[in-house]
């Protein structure tokens, strides 16, 4: 997935997306034990469209707001 798809998602499914990535990287490391995979690159590329998609939820959680979080782990110090 690409990242500008990924920012056109809304909240609901930018984590229904994030779940499906996240069951098809289980799905491939499972045919990976068991040798049944024969393309190795949907790996490396499954885990990059996660990462695409934990970005766009970190970005989108920031500009809502989200340094009231990183505050308040500070003023525990």
């Amino acid at each position: 997935m690409e990242i500008a798809k990924a920012r056109t998602l809304s909240e609901r499914e930018l984590a229904e997306e994030l779940a499906s990535a996240r069951r098809h990287l289980y799905d491939l490391r499972f045919q990976l034990a068991t040798r049944q995979l024969t393309d190795y690159s949907q790996i490396s590329q499954t885990r990059k469209d996660i990462a695409r998609l934990l970005t766009v939820q970190t970005e989108r959680e920031l500009a809502d707001g989200g340094a009231g979080r990183s505050s308040a782990a500070a003023g525990g110090e």
